[in-house]
């Protein structure tokens, strides 16, 4: 188990039902995540962590409304109601979850011109997050991604996992999607296609 690790997505209050970008069911996959987390031997957890005024949200661009898209330096850019903001109770994990096994919390999208939904690299796809040098670093090659949400954060975690050489599983009923737009069939396809095993 010591070449594994369980990478557990942004399971935080603004992404569960009553948060700034609930995500359906977000809550349901608490209990599972739980146990994998009893399992094995390695956890890393990510955290959405904005600073107020962040440039992915909607409330800084005028005329635009959240879910709507603009174009930044590094691409087009999914706009988000306020969500996550640093040290705010919506940032918080979920109050459920044991998360106090985890080894590193990755924290991502602090950079105030910069979105970040993978694990591994900021929107920019060059700017990198550290994570893939600290689980290279301690003989990790094989990692299982659960979490918030399916279509944006873990896919793009679990496809840039492949990118930079690792096995990728992603456990998709540990993960709950937001789905804008057939976006969660698009990318169980990119998914799929790129390598990760989906289970």
């Amino acid at each position: 188990m010591s070449e594994k690790a369980l990478i557990v997505i942004d399971v935080q209050n603004d992404f569960c039902p009553g948060g700034a970008l609930a995500v359906a069911g977000g809550d349901e996959i608490v209990p599972m995540v739980n146990r994998l987390i009893g399992e094995f031997d390695h956890v890393v957890l990510t955290q959405d962590w904005h600073p107020a005024g962040h440039s992915s949200f909607a409330s800084v661009h005028p005329g635009k409304n959240p879910f709507e898209t603009t174009e930044m330096p590094y691409g087009t850019q999914t706009l988000w109601p306020d969500h996550c903001v640093q040290g705010t109770d919506g940032a918080a994990f979920h109050a459920d979850l044991e998360w106090t096994k985890a080894e590193l919390v990755i924290r991502k999208g602090f950079r105030p011109a910069i979105d970040s939904y993978s694990a591994f690299f900021e929107n920019d796809r060059r700017t990198p997050t550290g994570l893939a040098g600290y689980l290279r670093e301690r003989g990790i090659s094989d990692l299982t991604l659960v979490g918030l949400a399916t279509d944006f954060c873990v896919a793009y975690s679990a496809l840039d996992a492949v990118r930079s050489g690792f096995k990728a599983t992603v456990l998709l009923d540990a993960c709950r999607a937001i789905d804008l737009g057939g976006s969660l069939a698009t990318m169980k396809d990119e998914m799929a296609k790129a390598g990760v095993t989906l289970a």
